[in-house]
């Protein structure tokens, strides 16, 4: 369920309707895009995961809008017990297909996630590690999804955002999708009310680093919003 608003290589005009842009999230719309391409995504995963996880000691992840899976094969493959959830499930069959391939099948289960049905992408279960690579959403939509997303953190685990930062449109290396629909770490933070009274949350990371993206035009500079958070040990709603 990597969202189409990173699918910057289109050149008509999209129609930014809350009612469209909610449209791009339902599984409607990604079964017939994954129906129509062997592979939509590269199938590595994103720079941002791995240099983020590089710290981390396996234990249990949560992928949210996995996609094609580059992020949770990757991850099962680094030690991980992962869980990768989309609203896709064309795309859920290509994550099962390729992780046979890549002899990981056994580290890694497949779910459903409707993110406007229910953002809670996992019920009540937890993980060590939450992540969720270019899910653009609604403003409408931002905080109750992003609530439910991070609900998912396991006491002492992370939560890894990562997103297409609002510079590439300024810049000129995206198109404006919609109102608001890239965002900076401070939209993360805020949604999740950390550094208010009580938050569970520490930041490890909020960062806007730039990267170097090819494409079959060339290579294409762009900037990400990369958030990492830490819940602290108590309870885990939050």
């Amino acid at each position: 369920m990597h969202r189409h608003h990173r699918d910057h290589e289109h050149d008509h005009q999209h129609d930014s309707s809350l009612e469209a842009l909610r449209n791009a999230l339902t599984a409607g719309f990604w079964d017939e895009r994954y129906a129509g391409s062997d592979r939509v995504w590269s199938g590595r995963p994103n720079q941002r995961l791995v240099e983020q996880v590089a710290d981390l000691a396996p234990g249990t992840a949560l992928d949210v809008a996995c996609g094609e899976g580059g992020d949770a094969i990757w991850l099962a493959a680094q030690g991980w017990k992962v869980t990768a959830v989309d609203v896709s499930q064309v795309a859920l069959a290509k994550v099962a297909q390729h992780a046979e391939d890549a002899g990981v099948a056994d580290r890694l289960k497949l779910g459903f996630y409707d993110a406007l049905d229910d953002p809670r992408p996992a019920g009540r279960r937890h993980f060590d590690l939450v992540t969720v690579s270019f899910l653009h959403v609604p403003v409408e939509d931002f905080v109750p999804i992003y609530r439910g997303i991070a609900d998912a953190v396991a006491p002492g685990g992370r939560l890894l955002v990562t997103a297409h930062h609002p510079h590439d449109v300024e810049s000129g290396s995206r198109h404006d999708h919609g109102p608001g629909l890239l965002f900076e770490p401070d939209r993360v933070l805020g949604a999740l009310g950390v550094g208010e009274p009580g938050s569970p949350w520490t930041v490890e990371v909020a960062e806007t680093p730039d990267r170097v993206q090819e494409t079959a035009d060339g290579p294409l500079h762009v900037r990400d919003t990369v958030v990492r958070l830490r819940r602290g040990e108590g309870r885990a709603e939050g």
